[in-house]
């Protein structure tokens, strides 16, 4: 699967997220999160897991985070991803 178009799911409320897709040339992911101390490497492997599950390659994956669970971020960029396909 690919990112076609620019996508969008989620919401900034707290224990929420943002996920931002646009189509690129290259796979970049950016994480913004109010606990990227303490989870970060835990969102980014949960992302990179979503993303490999969908065989994403490239692409622009930008998620803002507001203590968002697993299940959460799973679920969002998984929405987001569907949104992204061609129509």
């Amino acid at each position: 699967m690919r990112i076609a178009k620019k996508a969008q799911a989620g919401t900034m409320q707290s224990s929420d997220l943002m996920v931002f897709l646009e189509p690129a040339g290259t796979l970049t992911v950016t994480i913004e999160s109010t606990v990227l101390k303490q989870f970060g490497a835990l969102i980014r492997a949960r992302v990179d897991l979503v993303l490999a599950r969908h065989g994403i390659e490239a692409g622009e994956v930008r998620i803002t985070d507001r203590g968002a669970l697993d299940y959460a971020i799973e679920a969002r960029l998984e929405t987001a991803l569907l949104r992204a396909q061609e129509d």
